[in-house]
C-alpha cells in the first residue's frame, strides 16, 4: 500500500481547505442535522478537528442522551473528512466498516470530534475518530476502513 500523505503534493493549504468547507453552501443534510462545523485541518498529521452542535430536540433518546447512531454518524463524519483531506481533496472515502466504543453518555450541546487517517492505501484506508464533550472528556472512539474513490467516479443516485 502506498502512503498518499508522503507521496502526494499538497496543492491546498490547511487554511484554504478550512475556508472552502466554511464557505460551502452545499453541506449534506446529515451534516447539518449533526451541527457539523470544520474547526481545524492538519494535513501533515492527516487529522481534522470538528465541532458538532448536538440539539436535544433532534438527537436524543428517551433518556435525554444523544442516541448512539448519531454518535456513530458524528465519528463517521470526522473520519470521512480526514480521508478527503488526506487525499488532497481528490477522493471521497465511503465507509466499509466501523467499530465504535461508547465510553460515557453523550449529552446535548457542544461536542468536539477528531478524525485521522492511520494508513492510506490504493484500495483501502484505515481511520480513527474520537468524540469529546465541552469539558474535554472522551465520550466515544471509532475505528473504520473505507474505499478511497476519486470524486470523478462518485455518482449521486
Amino acid at each position: 500500500m502506498s502512503d498518499i500523505a508522503s507521496d502526494a503534493p499538497q496543492t491546498l493549504t490547511d487554511e484554504a481547505i478550512l475556508a472552502r468547507f466554511r464557505a460551502s453552501k452545499n453541506a449534506p443534510t446529515g451534516s447539518q442535522t449533526l451541527g457539523f462545523e470544520l474547526l481545524a485541518v492538519r494535513q501533515a498529521d492527516r487529522e481534522v478537528e470538528v465541532g458538532f452542535t448536538a440539539r436535544a430536540e433532534l438527537l436524543c433518546n428517551p433518556m435525554g442522551q444523544i442516541q448512539g447512531g448519531y454518535v456513530c454518524a458524528m465519528l463517521d463524519e470526522c473520519m470521512s473528512v480526514a480521508g478527503m483531506i488526506t487525499s488532497g481533496m481528490t477522493h471521497v472515502v465511503p465507509t466499509l466498516e466501523m467499530k465504535t466504543s461508547f465510553l460515557r453518555p453523550t449529552m446535548p450541546g457542544a461536542l468536539r470530534g477528531v478524525g485521522r487517517v492511520v494508513k492510506w492505501g490504493r484500495t483501502v484506508c484505515f481511520m480513527e475518530g474520537e468524540l469529546y464533550d465541552a469539558e474535554g472528556r472522551l465520550l466515544a472512539k471509532s475505528t473504520g476502513t473505507a474505499i478511497p474513490t476519486p470524486f470523478a467516479n462518485f455518482k449521486k443516485k
